[in-house]
């Protein structure tokens, strides 16, 4: 599974914002008055909810965020545009008078909710007043979320899809308890198992599940549907294509709030950025199960998820294809790591290469050996060469503890590599000085360092090949 990257993309969020308020203190006696907690409040914390917790979970992962959103003129609209500014989100909010600022407000002690007060007046927005504010920014947009929380901003949802595919933008639509025909038209819908099943109607097996999937699908005139299946997973359903389904991440349950926002988050900024819909499917997965690990409304920024995907599929080793490895370099530059790069025809593997190599290792945490190609080594050592066809060379090298991703290169340099990949340490083994090394100058012009190695003397591939000539 590839990560896309982010910061390519912009991700336009429409919908019920919600501030989500906390009170965290201490619950040590029971009030005289009533049979409960009396709770001494020590700290307060406002989180974004609802569509904007989408939006800031766009921002979080490097991508382009804005919000289009209802407000009422009171405290908690101050408090949310606050949030959204310091989140970088840019916003496009219709103040309302006669609107109340969805509210959540949970009173926590010892990590555990006591108490949740909703301060909200449902009120239906006239699309002529939404329209002009959802149109602005969608011309700069590459994914439109519909974050439908049943406030009353998305009562007639239907325009603002067609405006947006009218405009060539995919619309991915995380719906509520209402009839989905009035989706009709998005490109991808994303309910949870209750509301699909409030949509659809009980089912006998996995097989009707599907198959009620695929008519629903048929009925609404959509591309795609996403069932999020709480412990089970989640579930993708798409025209004339296999369904997939992937299971959820073991992770400690703390608290699911917002994992929704989280999923539909990294699906638009995953497909904006050109992923698949099975990959984006399988990021939104991991992103999950980090947010549901944590109290209260989250978030997980890009260098979490990629690290989150990378825990759990490995970092990656061996043979690489040019674009695979400036991924794993890039992961690799996310955590800190050091990477070391070397380069040579590596024809005859023998113990001087693995000393150099082992040597090399030590100058970095990560490895990469670049090989000439076959035409590269004819070029370079004549005719008879190489003896090593290339995909033995480089499995040889990939074998060895000491290197962690090869490539071949069809360049007599590796010059445009190391302009592409920008390792920390250039390595080479000879009897030079470093400004003699290939591509010495490329590297300490970005900052990155050059190393000369000593070669264990006696033995080289040219010395081998021509005693084998002579048995």
């Amino acid at each position: 599974m590839q990560i896309p990257l982010f910061d390519t993309t912009t991700v336009l969020t429409i919908g019920d914002a919600i501030l989500d308020r906390y009170w965290h203190g201490t619950a040590e006696r029971i009030s005289p008055e009533a049979p409960i907690p009396v709770v001494d409040v020590r700290d307060t914390e406002e989180r974004l909810g609802g569509a904007a917790n989408v939006a800031l979970n766009v921002a979080a992962l490097g991508a382009g965020a804005s919000l289009v959103a209802v407000v009422g003129e009171d405290e908690s609209a101050s408090m949310l545009r606050a949030k959204l500014d310091s989140a970088g989100i840019t916003h496009h909010l219709l103040a309302d008078p006669d609107f109340v600022t969805a509210t959540k407000l949970r009173i926590v002690s010892h990590q555990q909710q006591l108490l949740r007060a909703d301060f909200e007046r449902v009120q239906s927005i006239s699309n002529d007043r939404l329209l002009p504010l959802f149109t602005a920014p969608l011309g700069s947009a590459d994914v439109v979320v519909l974050s439908d929380y049943d406030k009353g901003v998305l009562a007639q949802p239907g325009p603002l899809i067609e405006a947006a595919r009218k405009a060539g933008k995919p619309v991915l639509v995380d719906p509520k308890f209402k009839d989905f025909s009035v989706y009709q038209g998005a490109t991808l819908l994303k309910p949870n198992l209750h509301e699909f099943e409030k949509a659809v109607g009980p089912w006998t097996s996995e097989a009707d599940f599907i198959d009620k999937g695929r008519a629903l699908i048929t009925r609404i005139g959509i591309d795609a549907l996403l069932v999020t299946r709480h412990s089970e997973g989640m579930t993708l359903i798409r025209k004339d294509m296999p369904e997939i389904h992937l299971p959820a991440r073991k992770r400690e349950v703390f608290d699911v709030s917002g994992a929704g926002d989280t999923v539909v988050a990294v699906l638009a900024a995953a497909l904006g950025a050109g992923a698949t819909h099975a990959d984006a499917m399988g990021l939104a997965t991991y992103a999950a199960g980090v947010v549901v690990s944590r109290p209260g409304t989250s978030s997980v920024s890009g260098p979490e998820l990629r690290l989150e995907v990378a825990e759990a599929v490995g970092w990656g080793n061996g043979i690489m294809t040019r674009e695979q490895l400036v991924h794993v370099v890039e992961e690799a530059r996310l955590r800190g790591e050091r990477v070391v790069f070397t380069n040579g025809c590596f024809d005859i593997l023998h113990a001087g290469h693995v000393d150099y190599l082992s040597e090399a290792r030590e100058h970095g945490d990560r490895l990469i050996v670049a090989v000439n190609d076959d035409a590269g080594v004819h070029r370079l050592k004549g005719d008879g060469r190489p003896i090593n066809p290339i995909d033995r060379r480089l499995t040889m090298l990939a074998g060895l503890s000491a290197v962690d991703w090869v490539l071949a290169f069809p360049e007599d340099t590796p010059e445009t590599l190391l302009r592409e990949l920008k390792p920390d340490v250039l390595v080479k083994g000879g009897d030079y000085g470093i400004d003699q090394v290939v591509g010495a100058d490329i590297v300490r012009e970005y900052g990155g360092d050059v190393r000369v190695l000593k070669l264990v003397e006696g033995i080289s591939t040219t010395a081998l090949a021509q005693k084998i000539k002579e048995l």
